[in-house]
């Protein structure tokens, strides 16, 4: 950052504002496992998020018998709930995805999310019936997924204040200053 308006206090309140977007939008970015994303078996919506889909009777394939629960389609992410318990969750946001397939599993057929390397690597398995059904869900959210990689939704709204000046006006010219040194302790 260059604070081209000397003794303002701008660019300090600017780099503040840029922390706090940054640190209030982690949800558009991380991939969250086991947060605060569902209240009264509803999903808490980020600024900018729209529902698409609502999935009942969808499989977490995690453990060895597997955990009923909701999956939500996002303009922004893919969330996953367990019935039984809210607090076992899942938000993948599309940015955090690597691939998105359907695979045979030890329970069938189902939608393998695989996150990056820099989100954990996670493999989630989820089995969604019946197999038309599944593949609904998966051309969805790989239409989803490439209108979010278009457009991405970061979570940081901003708008320009004020017009900037061109740099010609911004610009003072380098006057040579007019001094005479002397020296006291001379004489």
């Amino acid at each position: 950052f260059t604070n081209l308006v000397p003794d303002t206090p701008r660019l300090f309140t600017s780099v503040l504002a840029v922390h706090r977007a940054y640190e209030t939008s982690k949800m558009y970015r991380d991939l969250k496992l086991r947060g605060a994303l569902i209240a009264n078996k509803t999903l808490r919506l980020l600024p900018l998020e729209e529902v698409y889909d609502k999935v009942n009777g969808v499989w977490n394939l995690s453990s060895d018998q597997g955990n009923l629960g909701t999956f939500y389609i996002t303009n922004v992410r893919l969330v996953w709930h367990a019935e039984i318990n809210e607090t076992f969750n899942v938000s993948i946001p599309y940015i955090q995805m690597k691939t998105v397939k359907i695979r045979d599993s030890k329970f069938g057929t189902a939608l393998v999310v695989e996150s990056l390397k820099n989100a954990g690597g996670y493999v989630l398995g989820f089995r969604i019936d019946p197999a038309e059904k599944l593949q609904e869900i998966m051309k969805e959210i790989l239409s989803l997924y490439r209108v979010y990689s278009a457009n991405p939704i970061f979570g940081v709204q901003y708008q320009v204040e004020d017009k900037l000046e061109p740099l010609e006006q911004l610009t003072v010219q380098y006057e040579e200053d007019d001094i005479e040194i002397t020296d006291d302790n001379a004489g």
